[in-house]
C-alpha cells in the first residue's frame, strides 16, 4: 500500500471512531476526541528524520514494553514521548492490524467515559 492509500486508511479509521475530528497540528494532520483531546498525528518526515510515522497516545506502560521488544518499528517520539506517547514507523511494513490496533488504544487512551462504553 503506497503511503497516500495508508494515510487514507487511518484517516477513515480515526474518523469512524465517536466524537473524532481532523486538524492540522503543528504542521500535521492530527485527530482529536471532541476537538480537544489529540490522540493521533500523522508525521511525514519530521525535522528531517526521513520516518512516516504516527505519534498516538499509548495506555500506561505501553510506551517501554513497545520500544523495547521492537525497535525497528517503535520509537519515543520527541515533544509527546515524555507523556508516554509511541511513534509507529509505517515505512518499516507496519500490518495494518496492528496500526488500527495501536489507532484504538490510543483513542480509548484519550477517550472519555461516554465513548469507552462497550458496544450493546
Amino acid at each position: 500500500m503506497d503511503r497516500e492509500e495508508l494515510f487514507h486508511r487511518i484517516r477513515s479509521r480515526c474518523l469512524s471512531l465517536p466524537g473524532t475530528s481532523e486538524r492540522i497540528s503543528h504542521g500535521a494532520p492530527a485527530f482529536f476526541i471532541d476537538g480537544k483531546k489529540c490522540f493521533a498525528q500523522y508525521r511525514v518526515n519530521h525535522h528531517g528524520d526521513g520516518r512516516i510515522a504516527l505519534w498516538c497516545s499509548a495506555p500506561p506502560g505501553m510506551q517501554s514494553v513497545l520500544t523495547e521488544s521492537n525497535p525497528d518499528l517503535y520509537f519515543v517520539p520527541p515533544y509527546v514521548g515524555h507523556l508516554g506517547w509511541i511513534g509507529l514507523r509505517l515505512d518499516r511494513g507496519a500490518e495494518w492490524d496492528e496500526i488500527a490496533g495501536v489507532l484504538e488504544d490510543a483513542y480509548l487512551s484519550r477517550a472519555p467515559k461516554k465513548y469507552r462504553k462497550p458496544p450493546g
